[in-house]
């Protein structure tokens, strides 16, 4: 028993939960042959763009 923290112990028997969590966005950023390649993904899908180096012209 944790008798420094008691609002820590949890009753034999009990589970916690975690809250819920969700992924929002994951994506990658790749620089090659003077390109500039962006890739994300989202629950919603994943969308994808290739500008030259330096930003969109």
């Amino acid at each position: 028993m944790d008798h420094l923290h008691p609002a820590r112990v949890v009753p034999t028997g009990t589970t916690t939960v975690p809250p819920p969590r969700r992924l929002v966005a994951v994506g990658i950023i790749r620089r090659h042959g003077g390109r500039t390649i962006t890739v994300r993904a989202t629950e919603a899908g994943a969308t994808g763009t290739i500008t030259p180096r330096g930003g969109a012209r």
